[in-house]
């Protein structure tokens, strides 16, 4: 099978993009897909924990890492494509010039969305460009708390919206943050977790819309 592109897309700042890049890609890697990881975000978040997580547990075959910015990003992507299962870019909030580069790569973007009105307006310029680049998407629902009925009305208004909506959703979990602590994505630190669980749910997600 060739290679499928992913792109994590939010214009929203603080929506957990690279939250969301890191976790999928160990658990892609886990379920034993060839996994490259791209870091196009200037702030380089991802990046900093990638070098965090080969100098404590070293380097694995089925998770490679590359960070670039600006043009040179499409043919290290596409070049990415002969050794990879899964390409998995973390694109910059923005800064619609590198986002669109990413999203033009992409099979499919994975927009993650918190439970506030800041984000669905921001998803509105994320969903737009990738129309533009004919690339498929799907949110996510991101941090959801464990309690109270917003999560359910956010449901309602995107299906009433029909907008492509993921039916895993990942919740407001400490073990999230507290991996990746420690250089590792949740389905390796906590594997019996629930976040765990949302995580891999949400990567056969992925997978099959793919």
């Amino acid at each position: 099978m060739a290679a499928k592109t992913i792109a994590v897309a939010q214009q929203k700042g603080g929506a957990g993009k690279t939250t969301l890049a890191a976790h999928l890609g160990v658990a892609l890697a886990g379920m034993g897909k060839k996994v490259a990881l791209f870091d196009v975000d200037p702030q380089k978040s991802l990046t900093a924990w990638f070098e965090m997580r080969e100098e404590l547990h070293g380097r694995q075959e089925t998770l490679a890492f590359s960070s670039f910015e600006g043009w040179k990003s499409s043919s290290e992507i596409s070049r990415a494509k002969g050794s990879a299962d899964i390409i998995l870019i973390d694109s910059p909030p923005h800064a619609e010039t590198a986002a669109r580069l990413a999203i033009r790569e992409a099979d499919l973007v994975v927009v993650p969305v918190q439970l506030s009105p800041m984000d669905v307006w921001a998803m509105r310029a994320t969903l737009q460009m990738a129309e533009r680049e004919k690339a498929k998407v799907l949110l996510v629902l991101n941090r959801v708390p464990p309690r109270g009925r917003m999560a359910d009305e956010m449901r309602a208004r995107l299906h009433k919206d029909k907008l492509p909506l993921a039916e895993s959703s990942l919740g407001n979990r400490m073990a999230f943050a507290a991996s990746l602590l420690d250089g590792q994505g949740v389905t390796e630190s906590q594997p019996s977790s629930v976040a765990a669980l949302e995580i891999r749910a949400l990567a056969e997600e992925i997978l099959k819309a793919l």
